[in-house]
């Protein structure tokens, strides 16, 4: 959708460990830590190092063998995934109760087990030990930093773009919450003098706009044009300044649209965006309550967001209950929930491809990594909820659930049918595998979901 620069990567995982090119690199830590901690704790402590050390070579040895898996191999291993998951959630409940033997040998045998380029169960259940690799190490082992170091930027937008492209996931979200905020504008169209402003509240790349703008460009003229003013809110200076111009470049495609946008960097309070005098305002709440990380910010948000009286709110949120009191339970909930990621990649792009490693590398992976250590990560972790927790939560703070048009699921629909490579679309009621479109809510919010799984729901909502 946008010009993007192509950025080379031979590497499988970002995750490359330095020491593993120096071999003298573990002799030296154990030396250092030893001069520098010689208490008895700290010397197992050391003794621990050791053993994950070792969990690393075994870890390396996967990777490097990556390449040499053939399409043989990888069909007489089709029968080992229970047996995988199984070694993993053995692993999980070692971590938690913090038996690192027990936890080292699962992880090792499960290393030998798993390839980055197999099925689904081996891609997903690799990137889950390496989560519980870092969960075994304190915040101050340098084995911490190395599983847990992000991709960057650069890598970050790339798997993001290659996952809008070749899935129907943010599609199926953005084109939804879009169809929402053109039925809300069009509801006012004697009233809003052909201006219609969206309050963006995570505006990330901007992808979910410019099929917004062709939208309102097709109800526009050259003698009528439409106004349209986007407010959008992120956490850097730089990626609103990226974002706007992306924005800006693309908005010139259209003559018949006035394009403006206003960037707000996301501090301790909200900087309250200009309203004007009729226009139609939208609150555009798509995968960022989520990543707010405690139910007082989610409710100020939403006290915010009501005084600003919008005509609609648009809410879209992976569906899930990742709590976390209980490791393990949020342990199953995530796995559930990105073995559907996994097995539905399986459908948009082959098993050898750059582009889907790269996604579930930089992009999926990393999160998963994030969900595995929620309580080191300084709140970066999502707070996946379930639809009728989220409904629950709208209710309470005065809005009122608007039913979904009959336009907004076919929409969806033929999305699917576009974007479904493989498996067939299955609509509500049917059996069989793929991506499927879940009404729900009696009527008043749509499902994305692979097999019986939903992925993520979209809702809309106005103020009392």
């Amino acid at each position: 959708m946008f010009g993007m620069e192509v950025i080379n990567d031979d590497d499988f995982l970002s995750l490359k460990l330095a020491l593993v090119t120096d071999p003298t690199y573990h002799d030296r830590m154990i030396e250092t830590k030893i001069i520098e901690t010689p208490t008895n704790s700290d010397s197992s402590e050391t003794c621990e190092e050791g053993k994950i050390f070792s969990l690393f070579q075994t870890r390396e040895q996967m990777l490097k063998q990556l390449d040499h898996k053939t399409d043989t191999e990888t069909l007489e291993e089709d029968g080992k995934g229970l047996q995988l998951i199984h070694l993993l959630l053995i692993s999980a409940t070692s971590v938690d109760e913090n038996n690192i033997p027990s936890a080292i040998e699962n992880l090792c045998e499960l290393y030998q087990n798993v390839s980055l380029s197999g099925d689904s169960v081996q891609r997903v259940a690799a990137y889950f030990a390496d989560g519980l690799i870092a969960r075994l190490l304190t915040r101050k082992s340098p084995f911490y930093d190395m599983i847990m170091e992000p991709p960057t930027p650069e890598e970050q937008f790339l798997a993001f773009t290659e996952l809008y492209k070749v899935s129907p996931f943010y599609q199926f979200a953005h084109f939804t919450a879009n169809q929402s905020i053109i039925e809300a504008f069009e509801r006012e169209a004697n009233t809003n003098n052909r201006a219609l402003h969206v309050i963006d509240f995570d505006i990330s790349y901007g992808f979910q706009w410019p099929s917004l703008m062709q939208s309102l460009s097709e109800k526009a003229t050259a003698t009528d044009r439409i106004l349209l003013r986007i407010t959008g809110f992120a956490s850097s200076l730089e990626q609103l300044q990226e974002t706007e111009s992306r924005l800006v470049s693309f908005s010139k495609g259209f003559r018949n649209l006035v394009f403006e946008f206003q960037g707000i960097v996301r501090g301790s309070k909200f900087a309250r965006p200009k309203i004007r005098k009729g226009e139609t305002v939208a609150a555009n709440l798509v995968f960022h309550l989520n990543s707010l990380n405690s139910y007082s910010k989610i409710s100020d948000t939403l006290k915010y967001i009501y005084s600003l009286r919008p005509s609609v709110v648009v809410l879209v949120e992976q569906e899930g209950s990742r709590k976390t009191q209980n490791f393990l339970s949020r342990f199953m909930e995530s796995l559930h929930y990105f073995a559907a990621i996994f097995d539905s990649l399986d459908d948009c792009l082959p098993l050898d491809s750059a582009e889907r490693l790269s996604i579930e590398r930089n992009h999926l992976g990393k999160e998963i990594k994030h969900v595995m250590n929620y309580d080191k990560d300084g709140g970066k972790c999502l707070r996946y909820e379930r639809m009728e927790t989220w409904k629950g939560r709208m209710e309470n703070h005065g809005f009122l659930g608007i039913r979904q048009s009959s336009n907004s699921v076919m929409q969806a629909k033929l999305l699917l049918k576009i974007r479904s490579h493989c498996s067939p679309v299955h609509i509500d009621g049917e059996n069989g595998g793929g991506f499927r479109v879940f009404e729900r809510d009696d009527g008043r919010a749509i499902s994305l979901g692979w097999q019986d799984r939903f992925l993520l729901t979209a809702s809309s909502w106005c103020c009392e």
